[in-house]
């Protein structure tokens, strides 16, 4: 799948990853074939390993910093999520935080939950196939896992 037809079918979330919307995506990605499913599944993870930086995952969570008068940190579930969020968001949004970290901090919201992203291609695979998912991505999209995004973490 190229990067065109991925950002193309995240447009179909409307900028948000809802639990209807990533229902419509997954339904709507269970109609190709196999192979744009896992395809889709690569770009997916790509793009949250891209996000897994540093200046992203130390940035605190926006609506517990002003409650509790000083940083909430994001875990590393807040983090992947709010990566999610930021994929789900659209190309020119992804895109834009790489260049401005500022643009990145309003997704550390709760209310910005992008969780429901990550099971798109499970439910357009098993929508297809009738089966499980067993599918590794060549990029792992957990938290902390761009070894290059966070120098400090290095071997």
């Amino acid at each position: 799948m190229t990067w065109v037809d991925f950002w193309a079918l995240i447009a179909t979330l409307d900028g948000v990853a809802t639990e209807e919307s990533c229902r419509r995506l997954a339904e709507q990605l269970s109609r190709r074939s196999v192979p744009d499913i896992i395809g889709f599944a690569e770009r997916q993870a790509e793009a949250l390993y891209r996000l897994d930086q540093e200046k992203f995952g130390t940035l605190p969570v926006v609506d517990l910093a002003a409650r509790y008068d000083s940083p909430f940190p994001q875990s590393a579930d807040v983090f992947l999520y709010t990566r999610c969020a930021v994929v789900a968001a659209g190309q020119a949004v992804w895109e834009s935080v790489f260049f401005d970290v500022d643009k990145f901090a309003p997704y550390t919201s709760s209310e910005c939950d992008g969780e429901w992203l990550l099971y798109v291609p499970d439910k357009a695979y098993k929508l297809t196939t009738c089966k499980e998912w067993d599918h590794s991505t060549r990029y792992c999209f957990e938290s902390y896992s761009n070894r290059d995004g966070w120098p400090d973490l290095r071997d």
